[in-house]
């Protein structure tokens, strides 16, 4: 009896001890992390949509950047999918009437009514001529940033992230309207479309933003704080997915700095 009770007791032991370390891995999980430098990273906005027949070329060029040198450190790109061409037979299942707002408000900044698909937003301004983009990087990187920005997550663990971002600007004349946003994107998307302009093909999509923090607005001392636990659909790949930060100035549209966290295990 006493070996049989002992044998019980230990397997019990052995229970406790499975799920203590199973706690204290998924506790003691290294948190990811990133700083900005002091130069000022681009960053470019695709507005797209699964239901326009011209946007596949975009989301093919802005997939193939950081191959062509364009690395985080140079520039980040995020594609936010409008939902004005659900419409036409096919919704976007990425698409987000929020990026539809933001894109009505880059145009009104800019004194246009109209917005179109696909359209490249370049460091806050529209940026049609997409073969200049080398230079126009340059350009932008050789300048100073104006923001500093830290970003900070934990690995993904049953589908929740906990995402901490700072953001200081230094410069008192800088600060003007200036606001903190975070999107959460993931790459090696498709979808097969059976129906509207794009029917019967299957498109592809990277940096597709799946959520949207902000804006986050400085404080006297100008500064700003995220702090969220972000949920993740079960459909979504951790070793896709990456977090951006950027601090942007509202009346003007001019990016102060860019960052960028891959979330790859």
């Amino acid at each position: 009896m006493c070996t049989l009770l002992l044998r019980h007791v230990l397997a019990l032991l052995g229970v406790v001890t499975l799920c203590v370390a199973s706690l204290t891995d998924s506790s003691m999980a290294q948190a990811l992390s990133a700083r900005s430098g002091p130069q000022t990273v681009a960053l470019l906005e695709l507005f797209t949509s699964e239901g326009c027949n011209s946007c596949p070329p975009a989301d093919t060029w802005v997939s193939a950047l950081a191959a062509r040198g364009f690395t985080s450190e140079r520039l980040v790109a995020l594609g936010l999918h409008v939902d004005y061409w659900d419409r036409l037979g096919w919704p976007d299942r990425f698409a987000q009437p929020q990026f539809t707002q933001r894109q009505r408000a880059i145009a009104a900044r800019h004194r246009t009514r109209t917005i179109y698909t696909p359209q490249v937003v370049l460091h806050g301004r529209d940026f049609p001529k997409w073969g200049g983009i080398e230079a126009e990087v340059q350009r932008i990187n050789q300048t100073r940033a104006r923001a500093e920005i830290t970003l900070e997550a934990t690995p993904p663990v049953s589908s929740r992230m906990a995402v901490t971002v700072q953001a200081s600007v230094p410069q008192a004349e800088a600060r003007a309207q200036a606001r903190l946003y975070v999107a959460l994107y993931e790459n090696h998307l498709s979808s097969a479309v059976t129906a509207g302009e794009n029917s019967g093909h299957t498109l592809r999509h990277d940096y597709v933003v799946r959520q949207w923090l902000g804006p986050a607005e400085l404080d006297a001392q100008g500064a700003a704080r995220l702090q969220q636990t972000l949920t993740l659909a079960s459909d979504w790949k951790p070793a896709d997915l990456g977090l951006v930060a950027f601090v942007q100035q509202e009346h003007t549209g001019d990016v102060l700095q860019t960052l960028a966290l891959p979330l790859r295990p």
